[in-house]
């Protein structure tokens, strides 16, 4: 089976970071990633001397989040960013949908933007979450998207725990994502989780009503849940994926030993370099 490389997405540890940023990104290194999701650097700090610490610690910049639920971004200051700091040329949004119609206009600009980011030699990707499997006249939310965005203009980089979160097997529905899908954020999920993870019906995302449900969602360690890894690998390799991104966006332990937990379970199940 192929050996994936594998990167972290900060949000992990998004709390030490804010406090100690550079020490942060030396435990990531010390764990054995060899890359990182990010962005420009805090204040105080130019993107040549980020570039220098990453360098220095064999890290390399994956991509970088443009933002939450909005497609006004300024195109070629990211663009410029991830030309200065020389990683991979990937940008990644989420988004929110309140209708049918909603859908169909952010996919029309997602295409535009996309445009705009391929003239600059980067791939426009698209995070889904588990509200993408609402249903709209029977079909999901994330489905339509995928339809209605150029594969040419919108890649992606789902979210095995969001998918299951939504009612689907990450394995299954990742099938559909041939060519389009260089990243895979990957997390797992604590046995009984699947219990939450029935879908959603029909209706279009109420965030109120789906947060005020006060449900603690079951993240676990990679290896350390329910999810099938190996299989996912598998499948992620059938579809062309390049890179695989480690997430928890909470945890039980200190997140940088959750972070070595996934690490040391995806070298043993042989899915990534030591």
């Amino acid at each position: 089976m192929k050996k994936f490389l594998i990167g972290v997405q900060p949000y992990t540890i998004r709390e030490a970071m804010s406090v100690d940023y550079v020490g942060s990104i030396k435990k990531v290194a010390e764990i054995g990633y060899k890359g990182i999701e990010l962005g420009p650097p805090p204040e105080g700090m130019t993107i040549a001397e980020q570039k220098s610490l990453l360098d220095g610690l064999g890290l390399k910049v994956v991509g970088t989040h443009a933002g939450f639920d909005t497609l006004d971004f300024e195109v070629d200051k990211i663009a410029d960013y991830l030309e200065e700091i020389n990683g991979e040329k990937f940008v990644t949004i989420s988004m929110i949908f309140k209708s049918r119609e909603d859908v169909l206009e952010k996919a029309e600009k997602m295409n535009k933007v996309g445009d705009q980011f391929r003239k600059r030699g980067i791939t426009f990707l698209y995070h889904n979450h588990h509200w993408e499997f609402f249903k709209v006249d029977g079909e999901y939310v994330l489905d339509i998207l995928l339809r209605e965005t150029d594969p040419e203009l919108v890649q992606t980089e789902l979210d095995t725990y969001w998918i299951r979160r939504g009612g689907e097997d990450p394995v299954q529905y990742l099938r559909k994502l041939k060519n389009r899908a260089p990243l895979l954020h990957i997390k797992d999920m604590k046995a009984g989780g699947e219990e939450v993870s029935t879908g959603f019906g029909e209706g279009i995302l109420d965030l109120k009503e789906l947060f005020a449900q006060g449900v603690k969602e079951p993240f676990a360690e990679i290896g350390e849940g329910i999810l099938d890894f190996k299989a996912i690998a598998g499948v992620a390799e059938e579809i062309g994926t390049k890179w695989l991104i480690v997430e928890q966006d909470e945890s039980d332990r200190d997140p940088f030993e959750s972070l070595k937990i996934s690490y040391d379970n995806l070298v043993n199940l042989g899915l990534i370099e030591s």
